[in-house]
Parts: structure tokens; C-alpha cells; sequence
């Protein structure tokens, strides 16, 4: 391997992450009589607009200080988009090509962003099909494949070193509560549950940790049963979370609580944040976001305060054709009205429907 090679990788990549900025921490209104607070980590000002821009970053280094990338490699990755967006933009930083493999119906703004950096799109008809193209690419070409779904949770340090927890809690330290009584993420790799997972119980927080789980999603029923090799083998809808399989990223004993989300929730949730806030969020967003209003009217209904901290993954304009579409959301037979009622009347009220 040419080591001096991969020290310059190495420095292009750091010096890339010290000229960015950490990302905004916004707050969600709620009524001020509850004395909850609700905070929104806005992982879409990153470069490459996503949460996914941590993991690429965690994810090309472990692989370049294990010797698996030298000048002349070519990257492969499994994705159905935002993790193969933000792979693309650092390859193309190296001088490396880049392959995504990606379920055809993945978004076409998502696509164009992978292009745009320079990488190239490789579709596969059923979303399961990823893992096992991706690897016969990789064998063919002699490349290296990134795999994400296996080297999420090693790759990132939960230590700290500038992880999304490390980050969180720093930025949560002048809040009124500042150890928050629920962190709620999505589960796509599993990574980011693994790194709050674990930071807070290494930093001794009495944090629990929620993960909230599309339909058609693995992680789940897994979580449920304790059987890690629980499949749908069905793709999941809300892009970025949710696996017909099990990852082997997604670590159950971290987690303190799972709940399954409609994906008709999760899509009324995006839309009623960009009308509470302006934020304009992709379908994973939402997911947490209806997650974390379960969760505070079941601190309200217990004469609980404190704070509750989600995740705002990425920017709503990768889903302008479909979550923001109303023929989509029609074609798709999703009943956004019905639950978007469900959270006006508890922002009205502070209950949740029982059930």
C-alpha cells in the first residue's frame, strides 16, 4: 500500500471536516407550560446534505488506515441513496471511482447528487439484491466494498472524536435540560443508535435511547422476538431507514425502547414541520419526529420535564417527487391527513391517542 498516499487521503479528508462547521441544534415549539424541550439535530447543512456525510467520512478513514484503499481502488457501496451521495463526494476528493449499488426506485434527486460527484449508479430491481451485486462488483473489478451496513457501528468512535453524540451533548450543555430524557433515531445501518447507544452509557447519562422503525422494517420485529435474523424481505419506503434484514450494524442492546411507525406518520410529520418551523426534512425526519411526540405525551400524561433530542437527517428537496408529492402519497394509498391530525391535536392537547 502506498503509504504516502494514504497519508494525504487521510489529511484531505480531516482538513475537509475542519472547514465545516458543526450543525445547528433547532428547537421544536411546544407549548412552554409543559416544560419539555424538543430539539431537532440538523444533519442537512452538512456538504452532502444528510447524516449520512458523518458515516461516509468514518467509513473511508477506517478503510483507509486498514490498508483497503489506494490510489487506483474503486469504491463500491450498497445504498438506497443518501450514504452513496456523501461516499461519492469524498471519492471524488481522493481521484477515486466511485460505484453506487442502489434499489432502481431510488430517488432520482438522490441519483443526480451521486453523479453529480462524479459516481455511478448501478440498479438492482429488488431492494435485497444490493448486498450480493455489490460484492460480485467489488470481487470483479478488485475494488473495495465500503459495506455500511456491517462497519457502521466500528467505524464510527463512540467515545467521542467529534461523533453526532459528542456533539449533541456539547451543544446541549446551556439548555434549561441539559442531559436529555430521550434521544430518537431511525435505524438504516444502525450505526447512529450503536453511537448514542453507547456514549451515553460510557459518559455514564441516564439518556435512554428510542429507535422508531418504518414499515416493512427488519429491525423491529428483531428487537421484539430477539431473533437477529428476523426478515421482511420487504424495501422499506421511507428512504435511509428501514431493512428487509438485519444489519449487522444494529446493536438491540443499546437500545432502551423501539416503536414501529406508519409510514403515512412519518410523511404528515415532514409536512407539519416545515409548517411549524420551515424546515423542509426528508421521510426518516419524520419517522423520528412522530417517534419523539409519543414519547413527550408520555412524559406530559407522568408529570414528566426535561428534553427530548431527534435528528433532522436530511433535506426535504431529495423527496420533492415523492413525500411532497401529493400524486405520489395518493398512489401509495397513504392516509397523511388522518395522522396529521393525530399531532395537531396533540400539540393542541399534550395527549396521544391510547392504543
Amino acid at each position: 500500500m502506498n503509504r504516502a498516499w494514504v497519508r494525504e487521503a487521510v489529511r484531505l479528508i480531516e482538513a475537509d471536516a475542519n472547514r465545516s462547521a458543526d450543525t445547528h441544534l433547532h428547537v421544536f415549539p411546544l407549548p412552554a407550560e409543559w416544560g419539555i424541550d424538543l430539539y431537532l439535530k440538523d444533519e442537512s447543512v452538512h456538504p452532502t446534505g444528510s447524516l449520512k456525510h458523518r458515516l461516509a467520512r468514518s467509513l473511508m478513514l477506517y478503510a483507509l488506515v486498514n490498508g483497503e484503499i489506494g490510489p487506483d481502488t474503486t469504491l463500491i457501496e450498497a445504498s438506497s441513496g443518501s450514504t452513496a451521495v456523501s461516499e461519492a463526494y469524498f471519492a471524488r476528493m481522493l481521484g477515486l471511482e466511485f460505484i453506487a449499488v442502489m434499489p432502481r426506485k431510488t430517488s432520482p434527486e438522490k441519483v443526480q447528487l451521486i453523479e453529480f460527484y462524479g459516481g455511478r449508479c448501478h440498479f438492482v430491481d429488488r431492494p435485497p439484491e444490493v448486498y450480493t451485486e455489490a460484492e460480485r462488483l467489488a470481487a470483479e473489478c478488485g475494488g473495495r466494498y465500503l459495506d455500511q451496513f456491517t462497519y457502521a457501528e466500528r467505524a464510527t468512535d463512540w467515545r467521542g472524536n467529534n461523533n453526532i453524540a459528542e456533539s449533541v451533548f456539547a451543544q446541549m450543555r446551556l439548555e434549561r435540560h441539559p442531559v436529555p430524557a430521550w434521544i430518537v433515531v431511525g435505524a438504516g445501518t444502525g450505526g447512529t443508535s450503536a453511537t448514542f447507544g453507547r456514549y451515553v452509557r460510557y459518559r455514564r447519562h441516564t439518556t435512554k435511547i428510542c429507535v422508531v422503525d418504518p414499515e416493512n422494517s427488519s429491525f423491529y420485529g428483531a428487537w421484539q422476538t430477539g431473533a437477529m435474523d428476523y426478515t421482511t424481505g420487504m424495501p422499506s419506503r421511507i428512504e435511509g431507514i428501514g431493512r428487509p434484514r438485519v444489519e449487522p450494524s444494529f446493536i438491540p442492546g443499546v437500545i432502551d425502547e423501539m416503536i414501529q411507525v406508519p409510514d403515512a406518520a412519518s410523511i404528515a410529520a415532514i409536512r407539519l414541520l416545515r409548517e411549524r418551523t420551515g424546515h423542509w426534512a426528508g421521510g426518516s425526519t419524520g419517522t423520528s419526529l412522530y417517534g419523539a411526540f409519543q414519547l413527550i405525551a408520555r412524559m406530559l400524561a407522568v408529570g414528566q420535564t426535561g428534553s427530548v433530542v431527534t435528528l433532522l437527517c436530511d433535506g426535504g428537496e431529495r423527496y420533492a417527487h415523492t413525500y411532497y408529492n401529493d400524486e405520489w402519497v395518493t398512489e401509495q394509498g397513504l392516509a397523511v391527513e388522518a395522522e396529521q391530525a393525530v399531532m395537531e391535536d396533540f400539540l393542541a392537547t399534550g395527549q396521544w391517542p391510547a392504543g
